[in-house]
């Protein structure tokens, strides 16, 4: 029985993105495992963007980390994955009826973005008999693995999300428009005497911010919400997320007449549209290189949907736990202390459960974690309310891969 862990940390220095405390919340969670729950060092592996001497947590690094955890688990082992930084969802590309309506991601240090779809592809790989506990400290998180049952939380739906052309100026307009909204509300606090006085950066990442920083590593300035995914793959190629190559197979046989897929590549709704900006952008690249689209016509796509924002559902895996930093209405907190120029940032998340873990000395449920960690940052004038997701039949022991010795808590 081993105990591995995969902990990713991206404070994004010096680019529209930064954040402060993400760093300093994998280092803490690294040496919590090490010294209080028996972690052995090689059997954690750390991704961090703040100093060159460890692995960068850009998209294909992340990838390869946990690809590796889960190939290296057997029956019996238990895995944990810890991730700090910036969450971000990117609209659907249809305009036809889908799961959610976009891609919720995880947001590398190199831009290359994680979809949930991705994440998910990752955790049904897990072998029969091991178990899984993620810890998301970013915003959308509640969405990582997607079709999983909230156990504590208030997420929701918006169907106007949903509805409607995706590309349509309503549409695109509404969706950037509620991001901003829930931005702007998501950290207004309460002083009193006893709220930590910090100031706070929130750990979502909005969709032009994204396009601004794509355009700096291109150099290309007609990059907007109709080609992030094409500038994906024209950045990343091969390493590109394998959502986007999937997306990408689909668009280049609509571009070359194809049927798309297993059934058929569409032209109507938003794919239909990304089609016709796409083509001033991929159409040289496709003719100068005949080689540029390999990556993507290699991927496996059942059918057009396999590429859509909000793939199709598929059956709940076994043996996993997630832990999201707040709803999917809400933003995830990125503190600095003002009043103690020692004191070190941090994630409101991760911060609180270091806090209850020691204070509890590991002795607790995951549902009084997340119960707990909502009263402490409440306490502390954080509006985010994490949130616990199951994908197994009980609830087990907070982080049953530290070993802790209390009675299995039956949900």
């Amino acid at each position: 029985m081993g105990k591995k862990a995969v902990l990713i940390g991206c404070n994004y220095a010096g680019t529209k993105a930064q954040l402060k405390g993400c760093v300093n919340d994998v280092k803490k969670m690294h040496r919590c495992l090490i010294d209080r729950y028996g972690f052995l060092e090689n059997d954690i592996k750390v991704l961090i963007d703040a100093d060159e001497s460890y692995t960068q947590p850009t998209g294909r690094n992340i990838r390869s980390a946990l690809s590796d955890l889960i190939k290296s688990a057997e029956s019996g082992d238990f895995l944990f994955v810890h991730y700090s930084g910036h969450g971000t969802r990117l609209p659907a590309e249809t305009g036809e009826d889908d799961d959610t309506g976009y891609d919720e991601c995880i947001v590398p240090c190199d831009m290359n973005l994680i979809t949930d779809d991705d994440f998910r592809e990752l955790v049904d790989k897990v072998p029969q008999g091991c178990r899984i506990t993620i810890v998301s400290d970013s915003c959308h998180s509640g969405g990582l693995i997607d079709d999983v049952k909230e156990q504590i939380g208030e997420s929701f739906k918006d169907e106007s999300e949903v509805q409607g052309d995706g590309n349509s100026a309503s549409g695109i307009r509404g969706f950037l428009q509620k991001t901003g909204d829930a931005i702007e509300s998501a950290f207004k606090r309460d002083d009193g005497d006893d709220v930590d006085d910090v100031s706070v950066n929130n750990k979502s990442l909005p969709l032009d911010i994204i396009v601004d920083i794509l355009k700096q590593k291109t150099g290309k300035e007609d990059i907007d919400v109709g080609n992030v995914r094409p500038t994906l793959f024209d950045l990343f190629g091969e390493d590109s997320t394998p959502k986007v190559k999937k997306f990408m197979k689909v668009l280049f046989n609509s571009l070359q007449g194809g049927d798309g897929g297993a059934d058929g590549g569409g032209g109507g709704g938003f794919l239909g549209k990304v089609s016709e900006l796409a083509q001033s952008f991929l159409k040289p690249k496709l003719e100068s290189n005949a080689d540029y689209g390999k990556p993507a016509m290699e991927a496996e796509v059942e059918g057009k949907q396999d590429a859509y924002a909000g793939s199709k559902k598929k059956k709940l895996p076994e043996n996993g736990i997630l832990i999201s930093g707040c709803q999917t209405d809400q933003t995830s907190a990125d503190a600095t202390p003002t009043k103690n120029d020692k004191a070190e940032s941090y994630g409101a998340l991760s911060h609180a459960i270091q806090k209850i873990v020691e204070e509890s000395e590991g002795k607790i449920t995951n549902r009084e974690v997340v119960l707990k960690a909502r009263e402490l940052m409440q306490k502390h004038g954080f509006k985010q309310r994490p949130g616990l997701y199951f994908y197994w039949n009980f609830f087990r022991i907070y982080l049953r891969i530290l070993r802790t010795k209390i009675d299995v808590y039956e949900c």
